[in-house]
């Protein structure tokens, strides 16, 4: 059966020659290819407005990405034997940067399969699909990861709001083997009880791998708080790494138990309390309280998911840094973060400035963080860059 092919129109073909894998609805020249000639996930052949191949890919019509590339050859057939090439790329990537095997498998777009994610937790996999062309080829993918890496089971975890936007149900289920509710995790030598079928995203965020491994040149004999502190990934290593004390808080009581069992877990229970608290609410409670630390952690949710959340997104931003600093020691330490795509680091670094100055301390910044190497950052695609960090000094 010959694949469709989806027309550009005249001057939009200068992101996608350039290596960007995504196809917007305005880009379209829909009255050479009307977009309700096609269906969700259908393999589709883009071109530009001089009919010159720029990839092969699928088309969702109901979506504002309306067609994702996976190759940049027309003849690709998107078969096991491609899934397995892509898989056995990535792979070879993580086992040279990890000994173990607790990492992000595939990154989307970044390993060039656009909709797709894949974590790994030893011998369990929780894989997030995205696009309805991933979720067409879901059969052939759960094949190829079962023949490139063996697991024992793998958990869909398809309830990200991503996929309302495509126009996809929202479920979570194993498609192979015995179901478990956690798997042990292990980053930077602490190990964690992570929730697959219940937890956030996949259950952990490896993300910030690197970056939390920055906290052992800083936590020694420090009092640290530890805000969205979620399962303790952040609390609990700087508990490990020679924290005097450490106080996690969150505003889930399930986070808070599992706080208290990988606390046990690592044997540092005796170091680590917990609150369960709005984090804007708990850091107010702390200043009422007269409390103070001498390294603060902020690692929020992202405040900006839309463009146009920009504003009340930045303003949450200022709030949640100035309490920090307030409770920060003389020469304290920060780690703030952002997962915010449409924030940019000179942005994060402004709001501190402003946060700073309104305070009238004096900040420096020593170290910069970004996503571990298990997050790639394709070059011609922004949005896969997200993740920033400022560790600053406050005077």
């Amino acid at each position: 059966m010959q694949t469709e092919s989806l027309y550009l129109k005249k001057k939009c073909e200068r992101r996608t020659h350039g290596g960007h894998l995504w196809v917007y609805s305005n880009e379209i020249d829909t009255r050479k290819s009307p977009l309700q000639s096609f269906s969700p996930g259908q393999e589709i052949i883009v071109k530009d407005y001089a009919e010159r191949v720029v990839g092969k890919g699928y088309i969702n019509p109901r979506s504002l990405i309306t067609a994702r590339l996976l190759s940049f050859d027309a003849d690709t057939v998107f078969d096991n034997a491609f899934f397995c090439t892509r898989i056995s790329e990535a792979l070879a990537l993580r086992e040279q940067l990890y000994s173990k095997p607790y990492y992000r498998l595939i990154y989307g777009e970044s390993d060039g399969l656009a909709g797709l994610i894949v974590d790994r937790f030893a011998d369990t996999l929780v894989v997030q699909i995205n696009s309805a062309g991933m979720e067409q080829k879901l059969e052939t993918i759960k094949t190829a990861l079962l023949q490139v890496l063996a697991p024992a089971r793998i958990l869909l975890r398809n309830d990200s709001s991503m996929r309302q936007l495509e126009g996809l149900e929202s479920y979570n289920r194993f498609i192979y083997g015995e179901p478990l509710e956690r798997v042990q995790v292990e980053e930077n030598g602490v190990i964690f009880n992570a929730l697959i079928t219940q937890g956030q995203k996949t259950g952990w965020f490896y993300d910030h791998r690197t970056n939390r491994s920055l906290l052992k040149s800083f936590v020694q004999n420090k009092q640290v708080l530890d805000v969205f502190s979620y399962l303790g990934g952040w609390g609990i290593q700087a508990a490990v790494f020679g924290a005097e004390s450490v106080c996690c808080l969150d505003s889930s009581e399930r986070a808070i138990g599992e706080i208290k069992q990988n606390a046990q877990l690592n044997n540092v229970a005796d170091k680590v309390s917990t609150l369960c608290q709005d984090a804007f609410e708990g850091l107010n409670t702390l200043l009422k309280e007269g409390r103070s630390y001498q390294v603060i952690i902020l690692d929020p949710p992202a405040f900006i998911k839309r463009k146009k959340d920009l504003t009340e997104g930045q303003l949450a931003y200022r709030r949640i840094n100035e309490l920090a600093l307030r409770l920060l020691t003389p020469g304290g330490i920060l780690f703030t973060a952002s997962c915010s795509m449409h924030l940019a680091t000179t942005e994060l670094v402004d709001i501190l400035r402003r946060c700073a100055r309104k305070l009238k301390r004096n900040v420096q910044i020593i170290a910069q963080g970004h996503q571990a190497a298990d997050h790639p950052i394709h070059p011609a695609i922004p949005e896969t860059d997200y993740l920033k960090l400022l560790v600053a000094r406050v005077l």
